[in-house]
């Protein structure tokens, strides 16, 4: 055979290998390709579960016998009176409190009602035992002008606790409060109130209080919607001293369902009122507690002196791109405010611990707070231990 045949079949040889490995990579690659998919198919059909737990309590409502009792020399120690329920306070991974008062601090004189200024202390032992974030949109807000609600607001934010509903300007008012939980589920939180006990808006500072107004609201739980997976709503809403919701306040707390608000946490009352579930209009399911009633105060009645504390759990269910919000399993613990004749040792004590010493017939009243709160909801369950 010639060379210049010879050469030719190596030719051809080495341009069949060629051939073959790029049919081979080809072949690889279409593989690879089909993987990935499969791969992507399954990504996108997971499932993905995160919950987390919120509680709420009702009004810090603090009166001078309630702070006096909790002078200590110059300053003032509120944990003594949170002891008993510290425990189920720092259990959730988010609790919310109604601040009714400012802590504008000793600095410009304290004072009780009607216009009130608390101490700063108040905001130390609510941080202490456990809760997170306070609303202080409420009817008292402005008692002491804008230099308690600037002084508060300082405070709140030197021991790092999320406030809303009142804000020192503009920029702060348009900052959505967004809690980001280790669960990686977050919570937005509102606050409007209905009014502030005739006291005037400062022209021009509208940033010092939320009024209820049903577009602002609207608006901002648009906004909510943008930054946050869940929403609560805290209205200080209702007729004081009423056991029952009125009208008006079924009528908004319908309307935060229709806007897809997760759950909305009454106060001003200073009673109980009903837990009930509301339906909004495309179907959801939202959580209403329409009075949590005072927390701590010096108010003298029985019911004055029950609040409680609201629990409930929150489900994130991310599944490829859809991601649903389910507000589930609610719980709730009553408490009672225990002080002697003499307006001092103030404790905040849970019901069930109640003995007839403390409260005479303690388990009838305790047995009937139970049937209040339950009687529009069916899955309410009571924490007792």
């Amino acid at each position: 055979m010639s060379r210049k045949n010879i050469l030719f079949i190596i030719i051809l040889c080495f341009s069949f290998l060629a051939a073959c490995g790029t049919s081979l990579e080809e072949g690889k690659v279409s593989r690879n390709a089909s993987l990935k998919h499969v791969d992507l198919e399954e990504k996108i059909h997971q499932r993905f579960e995160q919950e987390i737990t919120i509680s709420a309590i009702g009004d810090m409502l603090i009166h001078s016998p309630v702070y006096d009792d909790a002078r200590v020399g110059y300053t003032f120690d509120f944990s003594p009176m949170l002891k008993h329920v510290k425990p189920y306070l720092e259990k959730a991974d988010i609790t919310i409190a109604n601040q009714e008062t400012m802590i504008g601090g000793t600095e410009i004189g304290l004072s009780t009602y009607p216009s009130f200024n608390s101490p700063h202390e108040v905001g130390d032992a609510l941080k202490d035992a456990g809760v997170d974030v306070v609303s202080i949109a409420n009817n008292h807000t402005l008692d002491r002008g804008e230099e308690a609600i600037q002084r508060a607001i300082e405070h709140w934010e030197k021991i790092d606790m999320m406030y809303t509903g009142a804000y020192k300007d503009r920029e702060d008012q348009e900052n959505v409060r967004v809690y980001e939980t280790e669960a990686g589920i977050s919570v937005a939180f509102l606050s409007y109130t209905y009014g502030t006990n005739g006291i005037p808006v400062p022209e021009g500072k509208d940033y010092l209080v939320n009024l209820i107004d049903k577009e602002q609201i609207a608006n901002e739980v648009e906004k909510a919607k943008e930054k946050a997976d869940v929403i609560i709503l805290s209205l200080h809403f209702g007729n004081e001293y009423e056991r029952l919701p009125n009208e008006s306040q079924k009528d908004l707390v319908q309307y935060a369902a229709d806007l897809g608000v997760h759950a909305v946490i009454g106060h001003h009352p200073h009673v109980l009122q009903p837990l009930e579930w509301v339906t909004g209009e495309k179907g959801n399911c939202m959580l209403a507690a329409y009075s949590l009633g005072n927390f701590l105060s010096n108010q003298q009645k029985l019911y004055q002196r029950i609040g409680g504390i609201l629990t409930f759990s929150v489900k994130k269910i991310t599944e490829g791109d859809s991601i649903q919000i389910e507000v589930h399993s609610p719980e709730f613990l009553p408490t009672y405010v225990k002080f002697y004749p003499s307006w001092s040792d103030y404790q905040v004590v849970p019901m069930f611990q109640l003995t007839d010493n403390d409260l005479p017939d303690a388990q009838n009243h305790y047995d009937e707070i139970k049937t209040h709160m339950s009687q529009w909801i069916t899955d309410l369950t009571f924490i007792e231990e």
